[in-house]
């Protein structure tokens, strides 16, 4: 479940907004079709029919309860959802399958098929702790004791039923997700030599702190030094949803700017936008770039940012502009020493001409 969520906030930030901003700025645009697990998370997390709201309900339920029941009551409401499978949901549509015993049930989660066996459901979901033996905790002198249950507080004391380890954990994946979708998400690299991504300001300051989306790969089983398993590797990059991702960002366009942020960093390199440009900043962006003559199929032009399709020309502005920016400096210093070398001669013409005059008084 926790990894289902974690996909679905990688697809909704790296995918989904990804080709939803083309279509916000603009941009001729082929979408790129991507499986959103939305569903699946559905299936386990609704809060009326949802697998651990099923769970709960037969923990609370009076009157006999077992595993069998809440393993009915699944077979009953999914019989027709595609995501989820039992041995009678098998029988019902004729499919033959020893693999899948009469206690379990399966969930086709996005990473690939995941059977689950309902012993024991029930008495680990309720996660009971006795209130006598909290308030004997409570009681201890010990500090420490007395921290780990301060539920054992006489005078905090609920007489309502302890929330279940299902609803503890769905409030625990909930609470993780509200803090990553309050972050921007970034890719961890090395950038290379010269990566504008790894220049001040390239990029903009983001407005909201970071969240790195982990995608880890492991090259084989044994953790083997230089030793690299293809079938292993492709099944993480399919399993991980990396295959989406790798279409959508070479469909796409590697960087993107706001207009203003775009112009002021790379404005030294026309004549016409430096030092200053009188317009707007889209016009003095469409000037920039139309004198640095890059392929039209490099650029596009959004309502308010300037998309670059690929890695190499953002380099190549990169390079332009730190030349740019050294012959800035030099034309800097070149001025300054001109200016303190005359106004130095000034000063030493003007002692000549009052020593000369006083000498020739004096003679």
């Amino acid at each position: 479940y926790c990894n289902e969520k974690l996909q679905q906030i990688f697809i909704l930030m790296t995918l989904k907004e990804e080709q939803e901003e083309y279509v916000r700025e603009g941009i001729q645009w082929a979408p790129v079709e991507f499986f959103d697990n939305s569903i699946i998370c559905n299936l386990i997390e609704n809060s009326k029919c949802g697998i651990l709201a099923m769970l709960d309900e037969e923990c609370l339920r009076p009157g006999v309860v077992n595993e069998d029941t809440f393993l009915t009551k699944l077979n009953q409401l999914f019989a027709t959802h595609q995501h989820y499978e039992s041995k009678e949901t098998q029988n019902a549509r004729h499919v033959m399958d020893a693999s899948l015993p009469s206690q379990c049930f399966r969930i086709h989660h996005y990473a690939g098929k995941v059977t689950y066996n309902v012993t024991g459901f029930i008495e680990k979901n309720n996660d009971l702790l006795f209130r006598d033996l909290s308030q004997a905790m409570w009681a201890a002198r010990h500090t420490l004791l007395r921290s780990l249950f301060p539920e054992g507080d006489p005078q905090k004391v609920s007489l309502k039923l302890p929330p279940t380890a299902g609803s503890q954990f769905k409030a625990s994946v909930a609470t993780l997700m509200k803090n990553l979708y309050s972050k921007n998400p970034n890719y961890i690299r090395y950038p290379p030599q010269g990566d504008p991504q790894s220049q001040p300001g390239a990029g903009g300051t983001p407005a909201q702190p970071t969240a790195v989306l982990p995608r880890c790969i492991k090259p084989n089983e044994t953790k083997t030094a230089m030793l690299f398993t293809p079938e292993l590797v492709l099944a993480q990059v399919r399993y991980l949803g990396l295959m989406e991702n790798v279409r959508v960002r070479r469909a796409g366009y590697a960087f993107r700017q706001l207009y203003a942020s775009f112009l002021e960093r790379y404005k030294m390199l026309s004549a016409r936008t430096w030092p200053r440009w009188a317009g707007g900043d889209r016009e003095g962006t469409e000037v920039l770039l139309a004198e640095l003559a890059f392929p039209a199929e490099e650029l596009a032009f959004g309502h308010t940012k300037i998309f670059i399709r690929s890695p190499c020309t953002l380099f190549d502005l990169e390079r332009r502009r730190q030349e740019r920016v050294a012959q800035l400096a030099t034309l800097i210093q070149k001025t300054f020493r001109g200016w303190r070398c005359r106004t130095q001669y000034q000063l030493m013409r003007k002692s000549q001409i009052l020593i000369s005059a006083w000498f020739r008084g004096h003679r």
